[in-house]
């Protein structure tokens, strides 16, 4: 993938090629493990700072690796650090998720921090993205807007509610559904039920809102079955599992084909 391809993910990710991304998703803090999983098919790399153990340099690493490969990163920060999405964006990240937006204002803060004017008040200082992006300065702030993607997260009862306000928020690029949180939430605190009927409505629904916006949306599946039934349902960038699982689930099916050789008779 050339640089060119880097610089066009906001535009491939709109236009859904080939039927939807697949990322590779990564809590753990070391970007060795980020390079192993960029070189598989994975169309970009998300970097998990909320409920992942990544700090600022650490990440900008991760990112580096990503880009080394030949795609774009992704980052999610921690619930309400703004000041993070902006800095992530200089050090090259393609792309901000936002945990636990559920309102237009939540929404117009994380433009303010991940778009330059007039959208937002980004400020000036994106000496590693420039590197990465391969392009002048001066190139960079007239196309950033466009190159980068704010993504908001939905998964509240608030947030479905506030959806179309959300959407319509300019200089949001889209939506990342959680379905975990939001299965608490739809059930009062009563179930985690990522994979259920509810979470299944409600993806419906709020697809309908983005593509009544313009908008793009994102969900996090649980494994790859998970993110085949997203893609199949039109979205167009889905989570196949996280690293830590897609690991553990490679070492169970390793041991056990093991032991199946060493009991034949």
């Amino acid at each position: 993938m050339t640089t060119t391809d880097i610089n066009g993910f906001a535009g491939r990710l709109k236009r859904r090629e080939n039927g939807g991304m697949i990322a590779a998703w990564v809590g753990t803090p070391d970007p060795m493990l980020v390079n192993h999983l960029a070189q598989e098919d994975f169309n970009t790399v998300v970097l998990d700072m909320q409920h992942g153990m990544w700090d600022m340099a650490s990440a900008a690493s991760g990112v580096a690796h990503v880009r080394l490969a030949g795609k774009p990163a992704i980052a999610r920060i921690p619930v309400g650090d703004f000041a993070s999405a902006s800095r992530l964006l200089d050090a090259g990240a393609s792309a901000i998720i936002a945990p636990m937006i559920n309102s237009a204002d939540d929404a117009r803060a994380l433009v303010k921090a991940t778009k330059y004017p007039p959208l937002g008040e980004r400020s000036w200082g994106p000496s590693l993205a420039l590197n990465h992006f391969g392009i002048p300065a001066e190139d960079y702030l007239q196309s950033a807007n466009s190159l980068t993607v704010t993504i908001a997260m939905v998964e509240t009862r608030t947030a479905l509610d506030a959806i179309d306000e959300i959407l319509a928020v300019d200089g949001i690029d889209g939506i990342f559904v959680g379905p975990s949180d939001l299965s608490i939430a739809l059930s009062n605190g009563a179930r985690l039920a990522p994979d259920s009927a509810a979470i299944d409505q409600a993806l419906a629904t709020a697809l309908a809102r983005c593509r009544a916006h313009g908008k793009v949306i994102c969900a996090f599946g649980s494994d790859g079955d998970r993110a085949g039934q997203y893609l199949k349902l039109g979205l167009d960038l889905v989570i196949a599992g996280t690293e830590t699982a897609q690991l553990r689930a490679g070492a169970r099916t390793a041991i056990q084909a093991a032991r199946k050789i060493a009991d034949q008779s």
